[in-house]
């Protein structure tokens, strides 16, 4: 299928379905000696999982990851990597009513129209449950990264719907069920999930991310711009409707001044950039962020057409999160990894090596 592999050196192809027997990927180009067992990829699945809070879909997957081929004696060969998640939980019987149904704002319609076949059941092809092989791949590139350049990726959720939630501490966002570098508003949160998951509606969410320690160099102008592979990359998140770098949206309504980076020996005075200059890395740190739609599989009925072209009204069953950007988290971060990887790769094969370290660029 067109459009399941993302990368030119360190190339991931995700392949399955949402109620199929299993999902997976295959990596081509993970540089060998690298150790990799299970351990180092289950970590960032098991904070992707479903079922793990009252505020997200409740299928139960244990999403348990098999490494298939591309590792001896625990180190990467250099060979391709298969990666393995069996699906355990389908409960594909939710979906006998839209079989012949399109949901409002899913890919049912467009997938009809592209194909002419389309699989109902949770979504097929199209279903969030084909971030679990990115999360998979992209902890690969992230063991690669810190080991190899010392890179640190992480995010957080800065805002469900129109309730922020305002960076307090980075501790904080394994220790809470949203993924938020806060703790003060999560009772708030927990409220406003609940009454919305009550009243059988959804809401959006604004994810944040950082890369530290990228070296200058990666990058490079015009088309393969870092920023433009980062834009590509996370617009291929299922619901992501926007992506900002450095400052983004905001930068529109600075002036010159407020929006220039200036330095000094020490180092930037601010990031409007977010870490990227004329599409290469500057050695500041790597920023951004996403805007992620509310979750359409909504038990609220909704007017739209069946297969037959007759008006109808569709009620989406099933489990479902009410706020699909809460688990985004850990996706938004394994894409920026695998960016980032690629990057490195490609700096090292057209310049041999891996960029300037961004510790050693001022004094």
């Amino acid at each position: 299928m067109a459009g399941s592999s993302i990368g030119k050196y360190f190339v991931v192809t995700n392949f399955g379905e949402s109620h199929g027997p299993a999902i997976g990927c295959v990596i081509d180009g993970c540089p060998p000696g690298l150790a990799l067992s299970t351990v180092d990829i289950q970590h960032d699945l098991d904070r992707r999982r479903p079922g793990q809070s009252k505020f997200v879909t409740q299928r139960n997957e244990a999403d348990a990851v098999k490494i298939l081929s591309g590792v001896y004696e625990g180190v990467t060969t250099g060979t391709p990597v298969a990666l393995l998640i069996e699906n355990t939980d389908q409960r594909s019987r939710d979906y006998s009513d839209v079989v012949r149904q399109f949901r409002p704002s899913h890919a049912d319609w467009s997938y009809w129209q592209k194909f002419g076949v389309r699989d109902p059941r949770g979504g097929g092809r199209s279903s969030a449950r084909l971030t679990a092989p990115t999360v998979a791949a992209g902890a690969v590139a992230r063991k690669w990264l810190k080991e190899a350049l010392g890179v640190t990726i992480r995010a957080r959720v800065e805002a469900i719907g129109t309730l922020e939630l305002p960076f307090e501490d980075w501790e904080e966002v394994d220790k809470n069920p949203f993924f938020a570098a806060n703790a003060s508003a999560i009772e708030k949160a927990s409220a406003y999930l609940m009454e919305l998951r009550k009243a059988g509606n959804s809401i959006g969410a604004r994810v944040q991310f950082e890369a530290v320690g990228v070296p200058a160099g990666l990058g490079d102008p015009v088309y393969n711009r870092l920023d433009a592979a980062l834009a590509y990359a996370l617009m291929g998140l299922n619901a992501v409707k926007a992506v900002e770098i450095g400052s983004g949206v905001e930068a529109s309504r600075m002036n010159g001044v407020a929006a220039n980076d200036q330095m000094s020996a020490k180092g930037f005075l601010s990031n409007n950039a977010g870490g990227i200059l004329g599409g290469i890395s500057s050695g500041a740190p790597v920023t951004g962020r996403v805007s992620i739609k509310p979750t359409p599989s909504i038990v609220t009925p909704l007017k739209s057409l069946d297969i037959d072209g007759n008006e109808i009204e569709v009620v989406t069953r099933g489990r479902h999160d009410p706020c699909v950007g809460i688990r985004a988290v850990p996706v938004v971060e394994a894409l920026v990894a695998l960016v980032l990887m690629d990057a490195a790769l490609s700096q090292r094969a057209q310049c041999g090596n891996l960029g300037v370290p961004a510790q050693a660029l001022f004094s």
